[in-house]
């Protein structure tokens, strides 16, 4: 199916095989501008289509609608998008059936010659040069100019078609993991929600001041009783964009409870060595004290790095009498993030170490702390195992990409 090309012709573009052909975009498509809907509902009604937001084409969630269609533009399954204006102007989707919006722009291809999803797969990979090529002091967007000159590679119209099916085919693979992915996160949430308030096969509840808890459970404080509360420091001059100890702070936490590593600062190691606390080991938890990730929580469960400390917008939250990762989980959970949320002074003042004395949480016996921490982390497992594949899958996509839109590597077609 696949071979290595060896006869190339050089081009503006650089070297494309010899028997492909090098267009000007604006020879290919042609511009329809999206316009804002009259009237828009937040609900579905009868013969209403969504509105194509980014959010709907990125995450698939609908959030308004459009009933009246007779003067707007209209979007069909597979019909290929570019964000216009705003911050992300230059980005190109694979439109749903909808309404466009009036920040997007629908190109059209003008021949019969020209593959739709060949030409998405060629636009995407020109997308970081699109958005360096954006104006407007106020909200950028795309200059027609640029568009319209952009040379790209052109096959024929069966290769086309086999290379778009190739990639659509890792495209869906990619999706069906997202799916997956979803429904795990889901599941994980219903569970946290369930057992740490419910537990495990109680049948005996009691009123308390966190609401209805198993009756043999407790409530407990995050005094100095149950944790040990650590933050770090900050290095003279700053950190470090390379270096033998990591210093994590709150940008390197993301949404899932997980450390960036490949995104790390570091600091002088003789600082490390002065420090008499914010030293992180592994099973400890993080949380973000201040700034504008104030709230995120991780645990530590593998160094990525001999040596690594938080900076000092980052607690370190040892547990005494609590299995660190129940106490994770409670942390991470919507009951936990409730807790410490109406703690917050503000994102500057971010919270103190007192404000989590106050935190109450629910207390089972060890035996069911272990229990909840197990299935909790099972799932984890699973979604880990999950976002794994997804990212050797954009891999594959991003090696496939540059192979086939470059010819290096060709398609044998009918």
């Amino acid at each position: 199916m696949f071979y290595k090309e060896t006869n190339f012709k050089e081009t503006p573009i650089g070297r494309i095989p010899k028997d492909w052909e090098v267009v000007k975009l604006g020879e290919a498509i042609e511009f329809v501008k999206g316009k804002k809907p009259g009237e828009m509902t937040e609900e579905y009604k009868e013969n209403c289509l969504p509105y194509l937001s980014t959010e709907y084409l990125r995450e698939n969630k609908i959030a308004k609608f459009v009933k009246h269609l007779n003067d707007v533009v209209l979007v069909n399954d597979g019909d290929l998008i570019l964000l216009w204006d705003g911050s992300n102007a230059g980005e190109f989707f694979l439109g749903k059936r909808g309404v466009l919006s009036s920040t997007m722009v629908k190109l059209e291809l003008k021949k019969k010659e020209y593959n739709n999803r060949f030409l998405f797969y060629l636009l995407k990979m020109k997308e970081n040069f699109l958005k360096g090529q954006t104006k407007g002091t106020g909200i950028p967007h795309v200059e027609r100019a640029v568009l319209n000159n952009l040379i790209i590679p052109w096959p024929s119209l069966p290769e086309q078609q086999k290379i778009a099916e190739i990639l659509s085919t890792v495209d869906e693979a990619i999706q069906k993991t997202n799916e997956i992915i979803t429904k795990t996160e889901r599941l994980k949430k219903g569970l946290m929600q369930e057992l740490l308030t419910k537990g495990i096969g109680h049948r005996e509840f009691k009123d308390t001041e966190i609401g209805r808890i198993p009756k043999d459970w407790e409530i407990a404080r995050l005094t100095d009783d149950f944790v040990e509360v650590e933050t770090g420091k900050r290095a003279k001059g700053g950190a470090l964009s390379t270096g033998s100890v990591a210093s994590i702070g709150g940008e390197h936490i993301d949404n899932q409870g997980n450390i960036l590593w490949d995104d790390m600062k570091f600091i002088p190691e003789d600082f490390y060595e002065s420090l008499k606390q914010g030293k992180v080991k592994q099973g400890d938890i993080l949380l973000v004290k201040d700034g504008a990730t104030t709230g995120k929580v991780a645990i530590i469960r593998e160094l990525k790095h001999e040596k690594v400390a938080v900076n000092e917008h980052v607690f370190v939250i040892r547990s005494k009498k609590l299995m660190n990762e129940f106490l994770f989980y409670f942390l991470f959970s919507k009951f936990g993030q409730i807790q410490i949320r109406t703690r917050f002074h503000g994102l500057i003042g971010g919270i103190r170490r007192d404000d989590l004395g106050t935190v109450l949480m629910p207390l089972p016996p060890s035996s069911e702390q272990q229990k909840i921490a197990e299935i909790l982390s099972t799932v984890d497992k699973k979604l880990e195992i999950e976002r794994k594949e997804k990212a050797k899958l954009g891999r594959i996509r991003q090696g496939l990409m540059d192979l086939l839109l470059t010819g290096k590597i060709r398609v044998e077609v009918d």
